[in-house]
């Protein structure tokens, strides 16, 4: 008997209200054409609803506890500009963070891919010259809440940020790297298999500490190269040979700002998936955030909402030892890059002019015509 499939959904705030209605339309077509099943458990959160509570809670009481019962969630982005508590933090975090601590999602997974006709700012680089995976360490490093400020008479003196590397948080994010570089392909350039770590550690002792676990648990993986790049140097590498990486590993932060440059490679934010991955939990997200500049416009781009929702399945897949979870994720992946092969549907962030919606009935038609 196929198994059915509880899915939270957490579209957000700004356009995360727009492009996950389009992945659930693709999961949708999926269902038509296979024996997979979902129910999708919709749940409010982020500023949007803190504004609409009177100020009061970012999400209900019941919605952390749907989305840790549920299989997986599929998450939109939550923010709003200027909306904010009287401290500056920004209204939304309590939701991501709140699942990301509380799940512990301690991988952080972004593919970075390009497809045939996306275009590339790299001169000569075509489809499959990049074709990587950043894994980030999801709940160390700067992002825990060990901070504060010191105000004497009213005035703002000084600001702390405490940042932590343990033992436990790195050796399980590289381990997790390691066992992902092993079900890839290898780097674009020559098939190798190898994993790049990506550090300060010439400098922070916290990156000092990472690098010496990265080595520990490459020990236990000598059929993969390893490979090391300090951040400010990764940033040059990165663009002038893509192809030569197949997966890095890094901190927390060093993670969040990599992923945002890496992202140009592949089309840009709104063609950047991720999974946030645990131990038997995970919540899959675009890159990209609420983006306010657009949102409304119906012109978001929901190619990395749809592919996030392709990596659910894979995830889903390799969890349950389901083959039509793995084969409806390849599926999605096949439908994609037809629709944007094809160029006739695309959004004005690709060169296009479709609307949010166009993209995603062509790639839902799309899945129906995959063999």
């Amino acid at each position: 008997m196929a198994r059915k499939y509880r899915i939270a959904v957490l579209a957000g705030d700004g356009v995360g209200c727009e492009v996950v209605p389009e992945a659930l339309k693709v999961l949708r077509a999926v269902e038509e054409v296979s024996s997979l099943n979902f129910e999708f458990i919709n749940v409010d959160g982020g500023a949007t609803y803190w504004l609409k509570t009177g100020r009061r809670e970012e999400w209900p009481p019941e919605a952390y506890s749907i989305c840790r019962e549920s299989d997986a969630v599929l998450f939109g982005a939550v923010g709003i500009p200027g909306v904010c508590y009287p401290d500056g933090t920004s209204v939304g975090n309590k939701v991501i963070f709140g699942l990301r601590f509380g799940l512990d999602l301690y991988a952080n997974v972004r593919p970075v891919k390009l497809y045939e006709g996306v275009p590339c700012p790299l001169v000569g680089r075509r489809p499959g010259d990049v074709d990587f995976v950043i894994v980030r360490e999801n709940t160390e490093d700067l992002y825990v809440p060990i901070r504060g400020f010191l105000e004497r008479g009213e005035a703002r003196e000084l600001a702390i940020d405490v940042r932590v590397v343990t033992r436990k948080g790195a050796e399980r994010v590289i381990r997790y790297a390691f066992e992902l570089c092993r079900r890839r392909r290898g780097a674009p350039i020559d098939g190798r298999r190898r994993v790049t770590c990506i550090d300060k550690s010439n400098v922070l002792r916290g990156c000092l500490f990472f690098r010496q676990v990265f080595n520990e648990v490459a020990g236990n993986y000598p059929d993969i190269e390893r490979d090391y790049a300090y951040v400010d140097a990764f940033t040059q590498w990165i663009i002038t040979k893509p192809e030569r990486y197949d997966v890095c590993v890094t901190t927390n932060m060093f993670g969040d700002i990599v992923t945002d440059l890496t992202s140009v490679l592949q089309g840009g934010m709104g063609m950047a998936p991720s999974g946030e991955i645990g131990d038997g939990k995970a919540m899959f997200e675009p890159v990209h955030g609420t983006a306010p500049d657009i949102a409304g416009k119906g012109i978001a781009n929901p190619i990395a909402t749809i592919l996030s929702a392709k990596m659910m399945l894979e995830w889903l897949g390799d969890k349950y030892g389901d083959s039509s979870a793995k084969i409806g994720a390849s599926r999605i992946e096949e439908a994609v890059r037809r629709v944007l092969a094809e160029g006739r549907v695309r959004t004005p962030d690709l060169g296009g002019t479709s609307r949010t919606s166009e993209v995603g009935d062509a790639v839902a038609s799309m899945v129906k015509q995959v063999a």
